[in-house]
């Protein structure tokens, strides 16, 4: 586990006074400026984040220091990190996306399928983006049925992937891990200030 988690990234410009599009990945998609300054992921710059609003899926927020649309542009893909001491504890069977990823994925039988790359939602729920070496991504129900073991500490999961997992991959998979979500069929993932008890 890493000691910082992305809370959101900064997706675009929104006006000419440098407010910015902020893609929230926290539960309450409001809660992305909760936890006081955000970091960069190289920890070098710092952000004080204001909530104006929300548009469409992503949150329009003022950065201090950026009053024009050019630095509010410079700052596109910019993820924005908090301390991991900042978040409450996650309860029994909820889970955090930074925990996930890098997890080793083994098989109901022990053997090892590969490595959890991301987390991926098209609309359905959330799935595992299981890394398979020399044979592409398997995108798994992230359900208890489909992973009924989850170990954090001991840094693997075990998965029981349905028929058509196997279908799953392909170009879709590729962008599996781009945007984290924290809700579950199933099982929960968390990344914000309150809790988000979404149970599936």
């Amino acid at each position: 586990m890493g000691s910082r988690v992305c809370i959101g990234a900064i997706v675009g410009a929104h006006g000419i006074r440098g407010a910015v599009r902020v893609k929230s990945f926290t539960a309450d998609p409001l809660d992305v400026a909760a936890y006081g300054p955000v970091e960069d992921e190289a920890g070098k710059r710092r952000f004080t984040l204001k909530v104006m609003g929300e548009i469409k899926d992503h949150v329009l927020v003022s950065v201090e220091g950026v009053t024009d649309r050019n630095a509010a542009e410079a700052l596109k893909g910019t993820g924005l990190y908090v301390s991991r001491d900042l978040l409450p504890p996650t309860e029994e069977d909820e889970f955090l996306y930074s925990d996930l990823v890098g997890l080793k994925v083994l098989g109901t039988d022990g053997s090892v399928i590969g490595t959890v790359k991301g987390v991926a939602n098209y609309g359905a729920g959330d799935l595992l983006d299981i890394a398979r070496p020399g044979q592409g991504s398997l995108l798994v129900p992230f359900t208890k049925a489909a992973v009924p073991e989850v170990d954090v500490g001991k840094g693997q999961v075990v998965v029981d992937p349905p028929a058509y997992a196997e279908d799953d991959e392909g170009d879709g998979a590729s962008e599996a891990g781009r945007e984290p979500t924290e809700r579950s069929e199933g099982r929960r993932l968390r990344q914000n200030k309150k809790g988000g008890q979404d149970e599936r």
